[in-house]
Protein backbone atom coordinates (compact mmCIF):
# COMPACT_ATOMS: atom_id res chain seq x y z
CA UNK A 1 0.00 0.00 0.00
CA UNK A 2 1.32 3.43 -0.88
CA UNK A 3 0.26 6.17 1.51
CA UNK A 4 0.92 9.90 1.54
CA UNK A 5 -1.14 11.86 4.00
CA UNK A 6 -0.88 14.66 6.54
CA UNK A 7 0.31 11.97 8.96
CA UNK A 8 3.39 11.16 6.93
CA UNK A 9 4.92 9.68 3.83
CA UNK A 10 4.77 5.90 3.67
CA UNK A 11 2.78 3.24 5.44
CA UNK A 12 5.11 3.03 8.45
CA UNK A 13 5.02 6.78 9.12
CA UNK A 14 1.23 6.83 8.85
CA UNK A 15 0.77 3.78 11.06
CA UNK A 16 3.16 5.20 13.65
CA UNK A 17 1.23 8.49 13.76
CA UNK A 18 -2.11 6.70 14.05
CA UNK A 19 -0.83 4.31 16.73
CA UNK A 20 0.64 7.14 18.78
CA UNK A 21 -2.31 9.52 18.42
CA UNK A 22 -0.45 12.17 16.44
CA UNK A 23 -2.48 14.56 14.32
CA UNK A 24 -1.48 15.65 10.84
CA UNK A 25 -3.31 18.94 11.20
CA UNK A 26 -1.24 22.10 11.47
CA UNK A 27 -0.73 25.63 10.15
CA UNK A 28 -1.29 26.11 6.41
CA UNK A 29 2.09 26.41 4.70
CA UNK A 30 1.36 25.88 1.01
CA UNK A 31 -0.28 29.27 0.45
CA UNK A 32 -1.07 32.49 2.25
CA UNK A 33 -4.09 31.77 4.43
CA UNK A 34 -3.92 34.97 6.46
CA UNK A 35 -7.23 36.29 5.07
CA UNK A 36 -9.11 33.02 5.66
CA UNK A 37 -11.20 32.26 8.75
CA UNK A 38 -9.20 29.05 9.30
CA UNK A 39 -5.44 28.83 8.95
CA UNK A 40 -5.03 25.14 9.75
CA UNK A 41 -5.23 22.15 7.43
CA UNK A 42 -3.98 18.66 6.77
CA UNK A 43 -1.10 19.01 4.31
CA UNK A 44 1.33 16.42 2.99
CA UNK A 45 4.59 17.75 4.41
CA UNK A 46 8.24 17.03 3.65
CA UNK A 47 7.43 15.56 0.24
CA UNK A 48 10.13 15.90 -2.39
CA UNK A 49 8.78 15.13 -5.86
CA UNK A 50 12.31 14.49 -7.15
CA UNK A 51 12.45 11.38 -4.95
CA UNK A 52 9.64 9.85 -7.02
CA UNK A 53 9.36 11.64 -10.37
CA UNK A 54 11.98 12.34 -13.01
CA UNK A 55 13.05 15.96 -12.68
CA UNK A 56 12.09 16.85 -16.27
CA UNK A 57 8.57 15.48 -15.70
CA UNK A 58 7.80 17.40 -12.50
CA UNK A 59 6.70 20.64 -14.17
CA UNK A 60 4.44 18.71 -16.55
CA UNK A 61 2.22 17.46 -13.72
CA UNK A 62 0.12 18.86 -10.93
CA UNK A 63 1.41 17.90 -7.47
CA UNK A 64 -1.47 15.45 -7.00
CA UNK A 65 0.10 13.37 -9.77
CA UNK A 66 3.44 13.46 -7.96
CA UNK A 67 1.64 11.97 -4.97
CA UNK A 68 -0.01 9.38 -7.23
CA UNK A 69 3.31 8.24 -8.64
CA UNK A 70 4.93 8.10 -5.21
CA UNK A 71 2.06 6.06 -3.76
CA UNK A 72 2.20 3.66 -6.71
CA UNK A 73 5.93 3.16 -6.34
CA UNK A 74 5.55 2.59 -2.60
CA UNK A 75 2.86 -0.01 -3.23
CA UNK A 76 5.01 -1.90 -5.72
CA UNK A 77 8.01 -1.78 -3.36
CA UNK A 78 5.95 -3.03 -0.43
CA UNK A 79 4.47 -5.85 -2.50
CA UNK A 80 7.91 -7.29 -3.21
CA UNK A 81 6.95 -7.62 -6.85
CA UNK A 82 9.96 -7.57 -9.13
CA UNK A 83 9.02 -6.07 -12.46
CA UNK A 84 11.30 -7.22 -15.24
CA UNK A 85 11.18 -8.17 -18.89
CA UNK A 86 9.34 -11.42 -18.13
CA UNK A 87 6.31 -9.77 -16.52
CA UNK A 88 6.33 -6.05 -17.40
CA UNK A 89 3.56 -6.50 -19.97
CA UNK A 90 1.27 -8.09 -17.37
CA UNK A 91 1.71 -5.60 -14.53
CA UNK A 92 -0.67 -2.71 -14.01
CA UNK A 93 -1.78 -0.23 -11.40
CA UNK A 94 -5.33 0.79 -10.57
CA UNK A 95 -5.66 4.43 -9.55
CA UNK A 96 -8.84 6.19 -8.53
CA UNK A 97 -9.25 9.93 -8.19
CA UNK A 98 -12.40 11.91 -7.66
CA UNK A 99 -10.83 15.29 -8.25
CA UNK A 100 -7.28 16.48 -8.45
CA UNK A 101 -5.23 19.23 -9.92
CA UNK A 102 -6.79 22.10 -8.02
CA UNK A 103 -3.43 23.81 -7.60
CA UNK A 104 -2.94 23.90 -11.38
CA UNK A 105 -6.56 24.86 -12.05
CA UNK A 106 -6.29 27.80 -9.65
CA UNK A 107 -2.96 28.89 -11.16
CA UNK A 108 -4.26 28.92 -14.73
CA UNK A 109 -7.55 30.54 -13.72
CA UNK A 110 -5.56 33.45 -12.32
CA UNK A 111 -3.39 33.61 -15.45
CA UNK A 112 -6.51 33.59 -17.64
CA UNK A 113 -8.09 36.47 -15.73
CA UNK A 114 -4.94 38.57 -15.50
CA UNK A 115 -3.13 37.81 -18.78
CA UNK A 116 -5.63 36.26 -21.17
CA UNK A 117 -5.97 32.99 -23.05
CA UNK A 118 -2.65 33.18 -24.89
CA UNK A 119 -0.79 32.65 -21.59
CA UNK A 120 -2.50 29.32 -20.84
CA UNK A 121 -0.10 26.41 -21.25
CA UNK A 122 -0.98 23.80 -23.89
CA UNK A 123 -0.12 21.29 -21.16
CA UNK A 124 -2.81 22.63 -18.81
CA UNK A 125 -5.26 19.74 -19.33
CA UNK A 126 -2.64 16.95 -19.51
CA UNK A 127 -1.25 18.20 -16.19
CA UNK A 128 -4.56 17.24 -14.57
CA UNK A 129 -5.37 13.82 -16.01
CA UNK A 130 -4.60 11.10 -13.47
CA UNK A 131 -4.33 8.27 -16.00
CA UNK A 132 -1.66 10.17 -17.95
CA UNK A 133 0.82 9.66 -15.10
CA UNK A 134 3.83 7.89 -16.64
Amino acid sequence: MGVLSPLGIGLEANWDAISNGRSGIGPVTKFDASDLPSRIAGEVRNFNAEDWVEKKEIKKMDPFLHYTLAAGQMAVQQSGLVIDESNAERVGVLVGSGLGGLETIEKYHTILLEQGTKRISPFFIPMLIVNLAP
